[in-house]
């Protein structure tokens, strides 16, 4: 353990403590069954699963569940654990229960065997193509308590027996801007005379609840208060959920997900504020491990997309939502590179992060510098490259922008170059888009006269540098801002990267990477703070430097603001979510070597 500042305390990277080349990564690379999705109690839900030949007991097979699904559709907790091998999981018991782990493949999915646990719950579990059926003993609810606390509201739900349950919903309120709704399905029968409504006082912490059956399950719905959070205990002898809802501090939690990735969640003070943080600690040096830049639209530029979507599209193991862009347009609003590319360029000198596929980072503010060569001698500096952020001067757009360009400005000159020679100039009011030449490009001058310099039939040729030049040999590079933190110290500074007021004071969600000294890559994400607002972006770079980063970048923050991993979003529910441009996309390979 090491501390970062009054009072915060940060777990070790785990790696720091366990050997890289450590074996026993179990693949489900010899499956017998596979697919994607459970049908639990009649109802189908897209979740990843595995079975597998015990070795241990000839016949019987294994049968392993992601651990999103288990907790998403099963409402199992994970406990903190320094083991990826085994994964302590709550349900209904005492104490954890551990169960052993087994990966996809392609790194995407982390299994949990649930055999012997399903036979001791009584679930009947059986194959069917791509559905794994699950069949739990039927559930009845005893009765549903409700008690307003000092620290805020409590329910209790009485149970039978153990029995899945779900968080369906949580999420602003249709009535109220500073509310939020949540429904909580239990796959429990209950008798009709606990189907009723309740309303409480308008400053309570719970401000309604309703009570509904529907197709064997009981749905508890309710509207608390935007500073509380609903926070599900499962309890044994007797069984019953409790749902407190309170604005107190979420549990804290460190769990060794592969042997490269940690998943963190803790609580970080600045003074009387307490903000909880949920981050991925990355090994760059794993063997397997790498990060790419990601987004949706593989055949276009053009879109947004969850992160959710966009990070099973893309088959990787975790993501965090990246960059800029703009919502109407769809289009990317920063630097993006990948593997070499130029996918989009840096704007107005903003704090991107590179890196390689060695592990290495760069953060710091970027200009891309384009300058097209005519044969008649003229050089033209080019302002962006397949870029959503329309600037006087000259841009380009490339068949990585898509099959066609829609002018962005209603005063624009569209300059058609195919290999490499001018074939034709139009005005964008002549048509609704301009197809871009799959061997070629368009130049877009936007409140810019180049004279006779781009007439038809004109040779053209570009050259390409950044600066500073050091980000030229980083293959990959994504751009947001603004830098938070640069060789330990704060660097925030807004105005410099072109960012108006009132963006680097205002509370809001916050998304960020960082490195630490040991060379650790941080996926950090916060939201409200205990009892209040997100952070300040001042108080976002006081917070990834207690994590430990001496490096560190803002990314699009906000209803952006989404971290992933293994197959769920960890900041928030994914109903809350908001469609984004492109992400960071963490790809992980099982015994890579």
């Amino acid at each position: 353990m090491f501390l970062l500042g009054p009072g915060v305390v940060v777990a070790t990277p785990a790696w720091a403590q366990a050997a890289i080349n450590q074996p026993i990564v179990q693949v489900a690379s010899a499956s017998v069954n596979q697919g994607s999705q459970i049908q639990l109690n009649g109802r189908t839900y897209s979740v990843a699963w595995t079975q597998w030949q015990n070795p241990n007991q000839s016949g019987q097979l294994s049968t392993g569940i992601s651990d999103s699904g288990l907790n998403q559709r099963f409402g199992a907790r994970l406990s903190s654990t320094n083991d990826f091998r085994q994964q302590p999981v709550q349900w209904f018991t005492p104490k954890p229960i551990s169960l052993a782990t087994r990966f996809s493949e392609n790194g995407t999915h982390r299994y949990l065997d649930i055999s012997a646990f399903a036979r001791t719950v009584n679930w009947q579990v059986q194959p069917q193509g791509n559905v794994l059926k699950i069949q739990a003993p039927s559930s009845q609810i005893g009765q549903v308590r409700s008690g307003r606390q000092q620290w805020g509201h409590r329910l209790v739900v009485d149970l039978d027996k153990p029995t899945p349950w779900q968080m369906e919903r949580l999420t602003n309120s249709r009535t109220g801007k500073t509310d939020r709704e949540f429904v909580l399905a239990i796959d429990a029968t209950a008798a009709s005379s606990l189907a009723k409504s309740w309303k409480f006082p308008a400053k309570s912490a719970l401000k309604s609840l309703k009570i509904t059956r529907k197709q064997g399950r009981t749905l508890l719905s309710g509207v608390i208060a935007g500073t509380m959070r609903p926070r599900v205990w499962m309890l044994t002898n007797p069984n019953r959920l409790v749902i407190d809802i309170q604005a107190g501090a979420p549990e804290q939690r460190s769990i060794r997900w592969a042997p490269g990735i940690l998943r963190q969640e803790r609580v970080i003070a600045l003074g009387n504020r307490q903000y909880p943080v949920t981050w991925l600690a990355l090994n760059p040096d794993m063997p397997g491990l790498k990060l790419q830049p990601i987004w949706g639209n593989r055949t276009a530029l053009l879109g947004i997309h969850p992160l959710l979507s966009m990070a099973k599209g893309t088959q990787v193991a975790a993501a965090i939502n990246a960059g800029f862009f703009n919502r109407k347009n769809k289009t990317p609003l920063g630097a993006i590179r990948q593997n070499g590319q130029w996918i989009s360029s840096p704007i107005l000198n903003r704090g991107v992060v590179a890196w390689n596929e060695q592990g290495q980072l760069q953060m710091g503010r970027l200009n891309l510098q384009q300058t097209l060569s005519t044969s008649s001698g003229q050089r033209l500096s080019i302002v962006s490259l397949d870029s959503g952020y329309p600037q006087k001067g000259i841009a380009r757009y490339t068949p990585t922008w898509g099959p066609a360009y829609t002018p962005i400005l209603k005063t624009e000159k569209i300059v058609t170059v195919i290999g490499d020679r001018v074939v034709s100039e139009k005005t964008s009011s002549s048509a609704k888009s301009f197809a871009i030449p799959k061997n070629g490009y368009l130049l877009v001058l936007r409140s810019f006269n180049v004279g006779g310099a781009l007439a038809t039939g004109t040779q053209l040729k570009i050259q390409t540098s950044t600066s500073p030049s050091t980000f030229e040999a980083f293959p990959n590079i994504i751009g947001a801002g603004p830098l938070l933190v640069s060789n330990g110290q704060v660097v925030l500074n807004a105005k410099t990267e072109q960012f108006r007021p009132p963006f680097d004071t205002q509370a809001a969600p916050r998304s960020g990477i960082g490195q630490t000294a040991d060379g650790t890559i941080l996926l950090a994400a916060v939201h409200n703070r205990v009892g209040g607002p997100g952070p300040t972006l001042k108080e976002w770079a006081v917070i990834m430097q207690r994590l430990g980063s001496v490096n560190a970048l803002n990314l699009d923050g906000g209803s952006s603001t989404s971290l992933y991993l293994g197959g769920q979003l960890l900041d928030r529910h994914p109903v809350t979510a908001a469609r984004v441009q492109n992400g960071i996309g963490v790809f992980w390979q099982p015994n890579a070597r």
